[in-house]
């Protein structure tokens, strides 16, 4: 059975949709229910629930047509594993911060003094090049070194010699750690010969120095 139901024209006896208000056949308008038409106390609730179903079809279209995903671009952002939010940055650890190494101090330079002077002394006195020293005779000498701290700072010794032990001998003594002192006793007693005493600091072709002193002998008193 149709949904919407059919009339007859009453002018041309043909059949028609009973939604139209006139005949498409002769033109003539619809009177009432129309002639011969089937079920005509139903027609009304027949239209009103085609209609209602025109309207589901329509509403699901619709419902279709706007629920289909589109252009991906369009879709909400997927959050990557891995990736934090600034929510969660608020809750994580603090970052691990690499102690900072200490600079490598650099190397303490090496102060090299030069000795600048050495001076024979005897009593305090400067000696000049040359001293008389008796057979039997005990004569002490001191040096003074120039720039004094040049012994410690550089490390050096005070080494004293003789260029001949049969015109005289020595014995070093030790002042302050160092050998500023020398105890020179005579061994001849010719006043014609001579030999010289030597005292050096450190290495005279390297910062160091030597200094020379004649000693004549003479017969004892």
């Amino acid at each position: 059975m149709a949904v919407v139901n059919e009339i007859k024209c009453a002018r041309c006896d043909r059949k028609y949709s009973g939604v139209r208000s006139r005949c498409p056949y002769c033109g003539a308008r619809r009177i009432g229910r129309g002639k011969y038409s089937e079920d005509s106390d139903n027609a009304r609730g027949k239209m009103l629930i085609s209609v209602l179903i025109m309207a589901v079809f329509t509403v699901g279209a619709a419902i279709l047509l706007f629920s289909t995903p589109g252009d991906v671009s369009a879709q909400d952002p997927v959050e990557t594993p891995g990736l934090s939010s600034p929510d969660d940055d608020v809750h994580a650890l603090p970052p691990i911060v690499e102690p900072t190494p200490d600079p490598t101090p650099d190397p303490t330079p090496v102060i090299k003094l030069t000795v600048t002077s050495l001076t024979i002394t005897y009593e305090g006195r400067k000696l000049d090049n040359e001293i008389t020293v008796r057979r039997n005779e005990k004569v002490g000498l001191r040096v003074q070194v120039e720039p004094p701290e040049i012994l410690e700072v550089n490390n050096l010794d005070i080494e004293w010699s003789t260029s001949n032990e049969d015109q005289f001998i020595i014995n070093p003594v030790l002042i302050n750690g160092y050998y500023y002192g020398v105890d020179v006793t005579g061994v001849s007693s010719d006043r014609n010969t001579t030999a010289t005493l030597t005292v050096t600091v450190g290495d005279p072709d390297n910062g160091g120095m030597s200094e020379t002193l004649r000693i004549r002998g003479g017969a004892e008193r």
